[in-house]
């Protein structure tokens, strides 16, 4: 089961997901603690996704590069997901370098060496288990160093960057 928590433009949900038995493409998913079935296309591929079933009713979907929107007919709604079962490491006070939480791939950088950046600002996305992390920012400063690049993959406690 996957645990997340989604934002859809400024609502906010609890969801988790569980595969269904005996269909790769059926999933059960609970949002507020409401239950339902959803089948999508191909699971693995998001790109890919152009309709969905909820509970037996067809939607047609639009979903933007990297999950950042969703179209749904004429309405538009931009979302964000969190893994709310990712583990973060918490730099200690004053300490300025930025860890991977979890092994995965860094899938965007968006920072440069000498930007200033405010404390809890998205510094880069690291994928993992087909789940897209936001990387913040632990505090406010200038980024000294980069330590990876987009398409890396990182270990558990690795260091990415560094703001002093």
């Amino acid at each position: 089961m996957n645990k997340l928590s989604v934002t859809i433009d400024d609502a906010r949900y609890d969801v988790a997901i569980t595969p269904s038995r005996g269909a790769s493409d059926t999933f059960v998913v609970i949002v507020n603690g409401q239950e339902m079935t959803v089948r999508v296309p191909d699971p693995n591929d998001t790109s890919n996704i152009d309709w969905m079933i909820v509970d037996g009713r067809p939607y047609e979907v639009v979903c933007g590069a990297d999950l950042h929107y969703i179209q749904i007919a004429h309405d538009r709604h931009f979302i964000h997901v969190r893994d709310v079962e990712a583990h973060v490491t918490r730099t200690t006070a004053g300490d300025g370098r930025v860890k991977a939480p979890i092994p995965g791939q860094v899938t965007r950088v968006r920072v440069e060496v000498g930007q200033t950046v405010l404390p809890g600002e998205s510094v880069l996305v690291l994928e993992a288990m087909k789940m897209e992390n936001e990387i913040r920012a632990p505090k406010g400063g200038v980024v000294r160093s980069i330590n990876v690049k987009a398409g890396q993959n990182v270990t558990l406690n690795e260091t990415l960057l560094e703001i002093e």
